[in-house]
């Protein structure tokens, strides 16, 4: 493993969802039945329509969530289906960047909706014969901002001197519902919440392959003062419980543009050079605050905007879905990508796209 540092690229990037896709309508009628309290009250079920989204992707047909079902039960779904579609996912990535399982000599795993004990990344060196020796780096718990985070810690990778990191992300977010939990949180969760994984190559830059997608060139995190209970999980006997408790929306507008400018002016960026902003979803409010703090023109967030509508929120995962549906819009410049998560937290790569 070479000492010296080097300039970490994406030499290719997969996206991929569970089996079962189910449109927005039908969620909100078995809304009815799992939640008939709050599906009762006055313009409750209004938010399945304001979410825009139409379409998500779920681990099991919509009929297996009918039932009550133990964290137990939920997460050996969890464990079997990510272990597919990483597995799945990180092969192809791989054929696609042209490495060999052989040559990976580093692994990151993202996730927050499910527990895996060996890790998740050493399902991934069995089934696709990676290096034995490989450096593991689990990361769990980060939540939307895990992507953006996972992004830039095989970065660092990288620039540490590893020369091909494999990344990958997987959330299904679909198994933290709660049956019978008349929460507002678990409710607006089940309006919004969905299953996916994407699947990256990192390498150096003088690594043998095709053209990089982009570069990467830092990452910025930001732990927001007494802000806990904003968002998480209460892990109950039924499972991962979600935790909403404070306006995220107005939290972007109060803190994003200082956030933005600390981040770019850290790596010696100022916003001017910015022409992309690569955004999760969390909400369509969200998305909003984000453009009015940051003064982006009509337009600027639509890649975000398209996935959540066809996914929903997939947790770390949709910034990456996000990132690939910029990447067909043929960008190029200077960019960056955010995400924001439990902790509070908020996570920036700057990244610059091929001229």
């Amino acid at each position: 493993m070479p000492a010296m540092a080097a300039l970490p690229v994406v030499r290719s990037l997969v996206t991929g969802l569970p089996p079962h896709r189910v449109s927005q309508s039908d969620i909100r009628e078995a809304a009815r039945t799992l939640f008939p309290r709050m599906a009762a009250r006055p313009h409750m079920l209004d938010v399945f329509d304001n979410a825009q989204i139409k379409f998500r992707a779920i681990s099991r047909p919509l009929e297996w969530y009918m039932q009550p079902r133990g964290f137990g039960e939920k997460n050996a779904v969890f464990v079997e289906e990510a272990r597919a579609l990483t597995s799945r996912l990180a092969r192809e990535a791989l054929e696609r960047a042209e490495i060999k399982p052989a040559d990976v000599d580093a692994v990151v795993v993202v996730n927050t909706s499910g527990l895996s004990t060996p890790s998740l990344d050493a399902s991934l060196i069995e089934a696709l014969g990676l290096n034995r020796h490989a450096a593991r780096l689990p990361v769990w718990g980060l939540g939307c901002a895990g992507g953006a985070a996972g992004l830039a810690r095989a970065a660092d990778l990288v620039r540490a001197g590893y020369q091909s990191v494999l990344y990958v992300a997987v959330e299904l977010c679909s198994l933290t519902l709660v049956k019978g939990d008349e929460s507002k949180s678990n409710f607006v969760g089940t309006a919004l919440f969905a299953d996916g994984g994407a699947a990256l190559v990192v390498t150096a830059q003088g690594v043998p392959g095709p053209p990089p997608l982009l570069s990467l060139h830092g990452g910025y995190s930001t732990l927001i003062e007494d802000s806990e209970d904003i968002m998480g999980w209460n892990v109950v006997d039924d499972g991962l419980k979600v935790r909403f408790s404070r306006d995220i929306p107005t939290l972007v507008h109060s803190m994003m543009a200082d956030n933005v400018s600390g981040a770019l002016a850290a790596h010696g960026w100022t916003r001017e050079e910015v022409g992309t902003f690569v955004v999760h979803p969390g909400g369509v409010k969200v998305l909003a605050a984000y453009e009015d703090a940051l003064d982006l023109p009509e337009g600027a967030l639509n890649a975000s905007r398209r996935v959540l509508c066809r996914h929903g929120n997939m947790s770390s995962v949709t910034v990456l879905f996000v990132l690939e549906e910029t990447l067909r819009e043929g960008p190029q410049g200077k960019a960056l990508l955010s995400a924001m998560g439990p902790g509070f937290s908020a996570e920036h790569v700057l990244i610059e796209f091929p001229s």
